[in-house]
């Protein structure tokens, strides 16, 4: 927000560095000083002063003490540009530039450019990069939990961090559609349950899911089985492997009957996303990949990268350290095609990423799959790396860790797990009996909607205020509390900065000076919404939706302690009252695009 002042300030230090015959500094890199009373910002002198030196070597001159000259250049700089408009003093300490600003000016435009900008404040500028994010891959035939809702949420969030740092993103899904697991739900369908099916969106997909459980007790080995137990159960896994034969060979009834199950698990799984207002731009499928993956296979052969060792009842392995040049085990040999000619996940992983390279002209692909699967991602990104796609190089993957329940580990086969909708409706019932209790004024139908809000922001910041790589227990008690590290507590400042503003009359005012005495709560909000633009950019550099998580709460808890201590509306003058209004507008503002990119509603009253 002070372009214009740094470009004057970096074309003078040009001027000076041309005028003494000095090289051009490679890049200024200006930051924040640290807030003591005042803001301002600082750049160092050292790395001019090591081209300096080096120049000197390269003429057979001698070098130069770096931080000694470091601080003589900033002195002379500083002494060449003055004291900006804008600013109020200039300092060289120890090889740094320090500006500092007018306190009453860097809060006016603080706030004016949060209120001009609106909800594209902290955007960044477009970047030349496409970024895809592949997330929400949930397996079909099975009904969405818990985990799978912070795969989910992750996901979009690191996609919307990409999007409003400036990047061109698409939002992918790769959905396992066919395995074993898929198999044995259409095993027990068509064998005990043909021609029956649940009404309603989810009461099918979960049944699925039911069904899962169902057949893997009847598939699995148990103690003290009788002989007649033994061949039903070993009759039952030949069924099985015969569907899995058919559905391979193409059969019309089995693939009508796998794409017709298959359906409901999309169906629910696109009412839930749509519940988390996710839209996902394009769908990958596994079955979709299957054959394209064993003629990646064949390709790597003819390229020399992989070996084939079918002829002498192996497989087909890639030997990545040895294609790489690395003495040391780092990578592994991997199989990407086993002797009977069946593909695997990591060459399944191969052809999706060509299609993603090759049709949609990804530069970044960032894969949000849990931590398990690390060293199957770096082995699929080191493959891509010898097919020749420079795109491996920023391939990342955004690992998670898992999340239980207090009561233990969730499982799929043991149908001990959480369904996510069932939380979700618990989170609403929840927050709308806390809406009846503190606020009964309001209309039947806003309270609604509103606990379908709160109930999600306080899911939704439960996963993202772990780190991504942390297992979580969630706890729904925890998740709801209003005045704790939770959604539900941000949510809760921007309604009362929204109060303030309503109480005002609704309107901010127009303009505003800043140059009251600003009170330390001022200050630390004003300092706080300065940064959110600087933690747009790390948390999407780094892919960590953490970091504005972190933010968010860090605001909302400036913001309550500011609601606390000054007064707004009864501001000891008109002027000081109409400055602290747009102040509560910028930080209600600031809020609301957090939240946004957290996928967490701002809600207008609790």
């Amino acid at each position: 927000m002070f372009d214009q002042e740094r470009q004057l300030i970096e074309a003078k230090i040009g001027e000076y560095c041309t005028a003494n015959g000095l090289p051009l500094p490679e890049a200024l890199v200006w930051n924040p000083i640290p807030l003591s009373g005042e803001w301002g910002i600082s750049t160092s002198f050292f790395q001019l002063a090591a081209q300096e030196s080096r120049q000197r070597k390269e003429r057979g001159e001698a070098g130069v003490n770096v931080p000694q000259r470091a601080q003589e250049l900033a002195s002379e700089a500083a002494a060449r540009i003055g004291v900006p408009a804008g600013f109020t003093h200039i300092e060289a300490v120890r090889g740094y530039l320090n500006l500092y600003f007018s306190t009453g000016e860097y809060a006016r435009r603080v706030v004016q450019e949060v209120l001009e900008r609106g909800a594209d404040f902290g955007r960044g500028a477009p970047q030349s990069d496409r970024v895809m994010v592949e997330y929400a891959n949930t397996n079909t035939h099975h009904s969405f939990h818990i985990g799978h809702y912070r795969n989910s949420i992750l996901g979009e969030v690191v996609a919307r961090l990409a999007e409003f740092a400036g990047f061109d993103t698409i939002r992918a899904s790769y959905p396992g559609d066919i395995g074993l697991s898929v198999i044995t739900v259409i095993w027990i369908y068509r064998k005990f349950y043909q021609g029956k099916e649940p009404e309603g969106v989810h009461a099918r997909g979960q049944w699925l899911m039911r069904l899962y459980v169902e057949a893997t007790t009847l598939l699995e080995p148990k103690d003290g089985e009788t002989s007649a137990q033994i061949a039903q159960r070993e009759a039952y896994e030949a069924e099985r492997r015969e569907i899995y034969r058919r559905w391979d060979a193409g059969d019309p009834e089995i693939r009508a009957l796998w794409l017709k199950t298959r359906q409901w698990s999309l169906d629910e799984l696109d009412d839930i996303l749509r519940l988390m207002d996710i839209k996902i731009d394009v769908w990958f499928f596994e079955s979709d990949v299957d054959e394209p993956s064993k003629q990646i296979a064949e390709d790597l052969i003819q390229a020399g990268i992989a070996d084939d060792e079918r002829p002498n009842g192996g497989a087909v392995i890639v030997k990545i350290d040895e294609k790489l040049g690395l003495t040391k085990e780092k990578y592994r040999t991997n199989v990407i095609l086993r002797s009977d000619g069946t593909s695997l996940y990591l060459t399944k992983d191969l052809a999706l990423a060509k299609v993603k390279f090759d049709t949609y002209h990804v530069d970044r692909s960032v894969y949000v799959v849990d931590v398990r699967q690390s060293l199957h991602l770096q082995q699929a990104f080191k493959i891509l790396e010898l097919m020749g796609y420079k795109q491996a190089e920023k391939c990342h993957h955004l690992g998670y860790g898992f999340v239980s329940l207090p009561e233990g580990a969730m499982s799929s086969r043991r149908g001990r797990i959480v369904l996510f909708k069932d939380v979700y409706d618990e989170a609403a019932r929840r927050v709308l009996l806390e809406i009846e209790r503190k606020n009964p004024e309001l209309p039947v139908e806003q309270r609604q909607q509103v606990a379908a809000q709160v109930g999600m922001g306080a899911l939704a910041y439960a996963m993202l205020s772990v780190d991504n790589n942390k297992d979580i227990v969630f706890d729904i008690d925890s998740a709801l509390n209003f005045d704790g590290h939770t959604g539900p507590y941000i949510q809760n400042a921007h309604v009362r900065a929204n109060s303030i503003l309503k109480k005002a009359g609704g309107e901010v005012p127009a303009a505003a000076h800043f140059d009251h005495e600003l009170t330390s709560h001022e200050i630390q909000l004003i300092d706080k919404i300065s940064r959110f633009p600087d933690a747009v950019q790390q948390a999407a550099r780094e892919y960590r939706p953490l970091v504005i998580a972190a933010y968010a709460y860090e605001l909302a808890n400036t913001f309550h302690s500011f609601y606390h201590a000054v007064p707004v509306l009864q501001a000891e003058s008109e002027a000081v009252r109409q400055a602290r209004l747009r102040l509560v507008a910028a930080a209600r503002q600031t809020l609301a695009n957090a939240l946004h990119l957290l996928s967490i509603a701002a809600p207008q009253v609790m």
